[in-house]
């Protein structure tokens, strides 16, 4: 299993990710956050203290012997909006909204907070460049993985049968039902390819964003798709989820960063 402990934080990695680029979805254990953030937080508008999300961000940023001034956060308002970035955010300063970001910097570690929707880890190798993607419903009915591999090409020059992605914890279909106008709204932009993501159990439709990200993906030419067929909702001991918590919960965090040299 790709978990590891540190510092009383557990954290996921990819295989393929490995040790190339400094990468890490935090559990939600280990914070100082009570019921019901417990305990490792980092969503500032749930509920919880201010306080105690700066020391659950110091945490996992020691953690990975990671200097928090390098973050570059967003404030995630389920956009396909994508931002490239050179240098980290003044934590003084305001979060931009946008749902993916990109940077080519080894000064800038991106950031992310999530309780159900997908986190997409990229990493192109060979043009060095990282990206963190929000992939809720709303994300990937607008393709925002795709279009933030297509930027990673125009601007970077990525190929993007170099990039590897990861797929990371998130709501399973088991768990993920929908309405009917959000199926239609899957079947407007997947296509044929809709068949393959969205499932009826009984009068209950399901969506796959697992599956749906990773059709994404492979379409625009990702070849290594990993995904960690964890989902939130299953594991209340170990994640955030905010359709199974009834939106009474924290946020668990992702992040990556390239390597320094």
């Amino acid at each position: 299993m790709p978990f590891f402990q540190a510092n009383g934080l557990e954290y996921y990695r990819f295989d393929s990710l490995g040790e190339a680029v400094v990468h890490a979805v935090f559990t939600r254990k280990g914070g100082v956050s009570p019921q019901p953030w417990s305990t490792l937080n980092l969503g500032g508008t749930v509920g919880d203290s201010r306080e105690n999300v700066v020391e659950n961000r110091r945490r996992i940023f020691e953690t990975l012997g990671i200097k928090v001034a390098t973050i570059f956060d967003v404030w995630q308002v389920h956009s396909d909006k994508v931002i490239i970035t050179n240098k980290p955010r003044p934590l003084d300063q305001p979060h931009e909204k946008a749902d993916a970001i990109l940077t080519n910097n080894p000064e800038v570690t991106l950031f992310m907070r999530f309780a159900d929707c997908v986190p997409i880890l990229l990493y192109d190798p060979v043009r060095r460049v990282v990206g963190l993607i929000h992939a809720g419903w709303m994300g990937t009915v607008q393709q925002i993985t795709s279009k933030t591999v297509l930027l990673m090409r125009e601007h970077f020059d990525s190929n993007p049968a170099d990039i590897l992605a990861g797929i990371g914890p998130s709501i399973g279909a088991d768990h993920y039902i929908i309405r009917e106008d959000v199926a239609q709204k899957v079947k407007e932009s997947f296509g044929e390819d809709s068949v393959k993501i969205l499932h009826t159990n009984g009068n209950t439709i399901h969506l796959d964003l697992w599956a749906a990200n990773e059709i994404l993906l492979r379409k625009i030419g990702v070849k290594s798709v990993e995904v960690s067929n964890q989902c939130t909702a299953c594991d209340l001991e170990r994640w955030f989820s905010h359709r199974a918590e009834q939106g009474k919960t924290g946020r668990f965090a992702a992040l990556i960063k390239l390597p320094q040299g």
